[in-house]
């Protein structure tokens, strides 16, 4: 498993397809604070309902100059299909070689349903306007995780 990121580490860069095929790289959100985070599988429900809080909690982000972007190892015509349904309007990015997610701390082993195996660890990470790490957050729930957030930035 890759190592974790800490508070006060750089934000490892990257350049992703998003769900249109169009590439959206972290150096591109330079100057704006982000809330970039990290779900298995698009249009499952545990990521249907953290995506939708973010959706919900958008306007007061954007409001405090918070971007929000998704990563996931889905391909950009599934992350198309799954923002239509929900409606998101904030950009899903397709890490399908997994790169960004190792670069991240986001990818390896881990507990489910009382088994190990190897994917995507449900993570969310806080990164100033000038790329470093504010907050990580690994191993989170997607029920209450958006409410935690808020809290967490004075929302």
């Amino acid at each position: 498993m890759s190592e974790r990121l800490q508070p006060g580490d750089v934000a490892p860069e990257f350049e992703l397809p998003d769900a249109d095929g169009e590439p959206l790289s972290l150096a591109s959100l330079r100057g704006r604070r982000v809330i970039l985070y990290f779900y298995p599988a698009a249009l499952t429900p545990g990521c249907t309902k953290e995506a939708v809080d973010f959706q919900g909690s958008l306007g007061d982000l954007e409001t405090a100059g918070v971007a929000v972007v998704g990563i996931s190892p889905d391909k950009p015509a599934k992350l198309a299909k799954f923002r239509e349904k929900e409606g998101l309007t904030f950009p899903l990015l397709s890490d399908a070689d997994t790169e960004t997610l190792q670069a991240y701390g986001a990818y390896g082993e881990k507990k489910l349903y009382g088994r190990v195996v190897v994917g995507v660890i449900r993570s969310t990470f806080i990164i100033d306007a000038e790329g470093k790490i504010e907050q990580a957050y690994y191993n989170v729930r997607a029920t209450g995780h958006v409410d935690r957030l808020r809290r967490d930035l004075d929302l």
